[in-house]
């Protein structure tokens, strides 16, 4: 196809996931036609303080279940296991079960060497807890995550029977120096769309450029969520939300917003 035809054609969207996560989004935008535009509002770190961490994986073969809701959560927990010197061929089987949030998580997991025992249908922690909560009752699960993520999933699973422990696999923090000439492009508001795939991107973006300003830009430029979760956490901050992804993943977001685009033929920036 043309690019001159294709719906994203001409317009510049915003990308704000860590590089090391943009990359399948960024191609997915593009084969769309979208002039993409990277701003990191996103990092990624180990943890300071790993003794609760290293405590969960010399004792994992004690647990009956594994949870993670990201990839990241995968290969944090991964690469301290191997600063530990953990061999998961000799641990896993027969459990800890794995289970995982969507199919990029099972993807990294797999490629980690753990077997995946269930991949959410749909896409979120609170699925995973529903779904699997018949076989949670009385159970020891382990749940590595972000130092920021919120309570709601561990709730669930506690709901459910489970005996939860949570443990920080890896902290999520905010780049030190987003490029001034792109936050400038969008503080003009000459850019179409600004995609976000995490309360905590959002949030940082709120701190780069100022929350009521950031609410005010949500009326001349389409703002993107991965999910309900980030979408729930724009809305509160007053943002208005012009596409949430039905599906929670680079292709799910990009044929979003090309869907978007397509039904909305005659949308400008409004400058």
């Amino acid at each position: 196809m043309d690019k001159a035809s294709q719906p994203l054609a001409g317009k510049q969207i915003v990308v704000t996931r860590a590089p090391e996560q943009a990359e399948e989004l960024v191609r997915a935008l593009e084969q769309h036609g979208a002039d993409v535009i990277l701003l990191p509002t996103v990092c990624f770190a180990p943890i300071k303080d790993s003794q609760s961490l290293d405590s969960a994986i010399k004792n994992v073969k004690h647990y009956d279940w594994m949870l993670f809701t990201s990839a990241n959560a995968v290969r944090f927990f991964c690469e301290r296991c191997r600063d530990l010197g953990t061999d998961w061929k000799s641990l896993q089987p027969p459990r800890p079960f794995v289970g995982v949030v969507g199919p990029a998580t099972a993807k990294a997991a797999s490629a980690e060497g753990l077997r995946v025992d269930y991949v959410a249908r749909n896409r979120d922690g609170e699925s995973l807890a529903r779904e699997l909560a018949h076989s949670f009752a009385g159970r020891a699960v382990l749940l590595p995550r972000s130092d920021r993520s919120d309570d709601r999933l561990p709730m669930a699973l506690r709901e459910a029977g489970a005996q939860v422990t949570e443990v920080t696999a890896y902290r999520t923090t905010a780049p030190e120096m987003p490029d001034p000439k792109i936050l400038n492009r969008v503080r003009r508001a000459e850019v179409d769309a600004i995609v976000l795939a995490s309360p905590s991107a959002f949030q940082n973006l709120s701190l780069f450029l100022g929350g009521a300003d950031l609410a005010a830009l949500s009326i001349c430029i389409q703002f993107v969520a991965i999910g309900s979760t980030t979408a729930n956490a724009m809305r509160e901050a007053g943002i208005r939300v012009a596409i949430e992804a039905s599906e929670p993943s680079p292709k799910g977001l990009a044929e979003a917003i090309a869907g978007f685009y397509q039904h909305h033929a005659s949308t400008v920036r409004l400058t």
